[in-house]
């Protein structure tokens, strides 16, 4: 399909110094969330070496944020059956009924194995596991865990875990630059950068017999986010420079409820979670008064993406920047929501007698790589699980706390997959542009912390394939920096970095029309001229670009209103847009989509 927008040309490889150590494993897990930890200690269960390299320290991603809980079928009520159809609804027909099937059925043993590791949810003076209702559940099968602090205790458990283990080999403050395959395509490790050790643009490699990638989500392509400032699409752009299959971009759910902070200087918003508007909890204008009563069934309770709308509407109608929540009616509200609290409290608002400003800020990615029911993606020898992959259970939008539960399974069959073929480990390609070289015949491998960094700076290596832009163009040069401008002033990376975040906040957020994404990708094409250096702030920049152009042909392509893609100028859904689109690059940098319906 034709890309409707003019979008920058995004480079197939990084921009880096070929790799000067490299760490043999038998699988490589990019990312510590609840994805990425629990596969690892899957696999180390079949005996197998595992390496988990991860952007900052093993707490610092995605999964110690989340609030609300998990998702399982744990009450004799309730049953699978009825856990799958709040599913399908809130994905709008783009589910995939075959992955909802196992999310569903197999998720509450994976709860129970979850117990058995050490996480300790919240329990009634009985013993039995209170369950709460979130968004969109017809019934209360959330567990839970300090009330609000799901995520946290979550994240203590697996990393408890891991750290029991000697031969799960961490790997962290390490920023994943690109895949490395053999000659037949397969993937066998990945090229990184370690901060702090060497220089700032020395590159290495893990290689690998499978890699998994469980890197999180994109949110910090906007400018207000749930998400941690690590967040930035690494995994998907990853995937899109390597040519996998990434499917459902246009999906990004806005959390309806982040605190509102006027004065914040970064993009992470506090979430407000919904088990807050389960506990009764209800959103009001600045007149005190109700709106989400009438617009849905279930009102506030609502799926993610109605009560964003509702709220955008309001915001629209009244032209403020945001609304209220009402909490103080919710009994022992400190005691059951202590995180929220403090952030309240810390902003200047007690939320037991004041109303909590709140407003959407991108929360959750739907989409991602592709993956079969096993987290296999169309590239032999890579696997996907979490936030990062496209398994079909969240269709155009996600059910409430079905995330972390998707972490859980999937993440558990992909270490039963690989444990059931694992090849032998192979060579990479040597002549990609972050290929591996070969080591002397008799040498150990090299580790991080041991490693050359690659040269001095008057080392001035060849200009790798790929770039965003022609060095000649505009006087530039390519240096052990990267791309500068000869005589040029420093690029301030920062800078653009926040007009891609603005940008996409404007035009590709939780509203969007034609006229929007062509203002999107017009910005999208001005911060993505070069130069962008070699080193973490300009690779980190690069997988934002990459993922954000992804995400903007896409939403420009699909001409409905679906789920967590609101599109003004088409409000409605349209039967001859249920299937997926598949962003994609071209050998010379240029955006494509294909599509493929559903059946």
């Amino acid at each position: 399909m034709t890309v409707p927008v003019d979008l920058p040309v995004l480079p197939r490889a990084l921009p880096a110094r070929p790799a000067s150590w490299f760490e043999p494993t038998d699988v490589v897990v990019i990312g510590s969330g609840i994805a990425g930890l629990t596969a690892a200690l899957h696999l180390r269960e079949a005996g197998l070496h595992v390496t988990v390299v991860t952007k900052v320290n093993i707490d610092d991603g995605s999964t110690r944020w989340a609030q609300g809980g998990i998702a399982a079928v744990l009450d004799p009520l309730d049953t699978p059956a009825a856990h799958a159809q709040d599913t399908l609804v809130a994905g709008v027909g783009l589910c995939d009924p075959a992955a909802v099937d196992v999310l569903v059925t197999e998720g509450p043993a994976r709860v129970r194995e979850l117990i058995k590791m050490g996480a300790e949810f919240d329990r009634h003076p009985d013993g039995s596991l209170m369950l709460t209702r979130e968004g969109g559940h017809h019934a209360n099968r959330i567990v839970h865990a300090g009330g609000d602090a799901t995520g946290a205790e979550v994240q203590r458990a697996l990393h408890a875990a891991v750290r029991r283990d000697p031969w799960i080999r961490l790997v962290e403050h390490a920023l994943v630059l690109d895949l490395l395959r053999d000659a037949a395509g397969r993937a066998c490790g990945v090229t990184l950068h370690v901060l702090g050790e060497g220089t700032e643009d020395g590159v290495g490699a893990v290689l690998a017999r499978a890699v998994v990638l469980a890197t999180g989500g994109l949110g910090q392509i906007f400018a207000a986010t749930t998400n941690p400032i690590v967040s930035t699409g690494d995994g998907v752009a990853l995937a899109l420079r390597a040519g996998a299959d990434v499917t459902d971009l246009e999906f990004v759910q806005f959390h309806p409820t982040s605190l509102y902070l006027p004065n914040n200087r970064t993009a992470q918003q506090p979430l407000v979670s919904e088990a807050l508007r389960g506990e009764g909890a209800y959103l009001v204008d600045g007149d005190g008064k109700r709106f989400m009563v009438g617009q849905h069934e279930l009102a506030e309770l609502a799926p993610r993406d109605v009560v964003a709308k509702g709220i955008h509407r309001q915001m629209l109608a009244s032209g403020t920047d945001h609304v209220y929540l009402d909490a103080r009616h919710v009994p022992d509200l400190a005691h059951r929501f202590p995180t929220i609290t403090a952030y309240c409290l810390a902003a200047g608002v007690d939320p037991t007698v004041d109303l909590i400003p709140v407003a959407p800020a991108a929360h959750y990615a739907s989409g991602g790589v592709r993956t079969d029911l096993d987290g296999r993606t169309s590239i032999p020898g890579l696997y996907a699980c979490g936030e990062v992959a496209c398994t079909g259970v969240h269709g155009a939008n996600r059910l409430a706390s079905n995330s972390l539960l998707e972490g859980l399974v999937f993440a558990r069959r992909i270490a039963a997959d690989i444990t059931r073929d694992l090849p032998p480990q192979t060579d990479p390609v040597l002549d990609d542009p972050a290929g591996v070289p070969e080591a002397p015949t008799g040498a150990s491998p090299q580790t991080p912390a041991t490693a050359s960094s690659g040269g001095s700076d008057a080392e001035v290596p060849a200009r790798p394939a790929g770039l965003l832009g022609d060095p000649a163009a505009g006087g530039l040069a390519w240096t052990p920096h990267g791309l500068v401008a000869a005589g040029g002033p420093p690029v301030d990376l920062a800078e653009r970095r926040r007009e891609l975040q603005r940008a996409m906040t404007r035009g590709a957020g939780v509203l969007r029309s034609a006229e929007t994404l062509a203002e999107t990708a017009r910005v999208l094409r001005e911060v993505g001229t070069p130069p962008l250096p070699g080193r973490t702030a300009g690779w980190e920049f690069a997988n934002l670009l990459t993922v954000a152009s992804a995400l903007v042909a896409s939403a420009s392509l699909r001409a409905e209103t679906r789920g967590c893609h609101w599109r003004e100028d088409h409000a409605e859904a349209d039967d001859g847009w249920r299937g997926h689109l598949f962003p994609g690059f071209a050998e010379d940098g240029t955006t494509t989509d294909t599509w493929e319906a559903m059946a």
